[in-house]
């Protein structure tokens, strides 16, 4: 299968926060991409930089590279095979997955390195 990835606009906070916390205001106004997973432990949302005051918890300056299309839920080894090739660089990412698709999060300052290394085994579009 040939896989094509796009690079999200913008830069993205990783943040934690108490698993009872409530959702920073703010935080579903607006366009760009939002996720929110609340577990018994922790509330980890991801957000695009500056639509909410950052948390004490809060990683800042992600990238995010959507892979293009609805995923079917027979297919496998998505994020195996663009985990692998940012590991195989030395990239650590964060990975999020949708109903529909996969998210990859780099820090910024491994954006150039993060395309080189995805460009092996996906497109690329800006």
């Amino acid at each position: 299968m040939s896989l094509s990835l796009c690079l999200m606009p913008g830069r993205y906070c990783v943040a934690r926060l108490a698993a009872n916390a409530d959702l920073p205001p703010g935080l579903l106004v607006g366009e760009g991409f939002v996720s929110v997973t609340r577990t018994a432990d922790e509330l980890s949302l991801v957000y695009p930089q500056g639509r909410v005051d950052n948390p004490s918890k809060c990683e800042t300056d992600w990238v995010g590279f959507r892979v293009e299309g609805v995923l079917d839920f027979a297919l496998v080894g998505i994020l195996a095979r663009l985990s692998g090739a940012l590991a195989d660089a030395g990239i650590s990412l964060y990975a999020l997955s949708t109903y529909d698709t996969d998210y990859l999060f780099v820090k910024a300052d491994q954006e150039v390195a993060a395309r080189a290394a995805l460009s092996k085994v996906a497109n690329i579009r800006p």
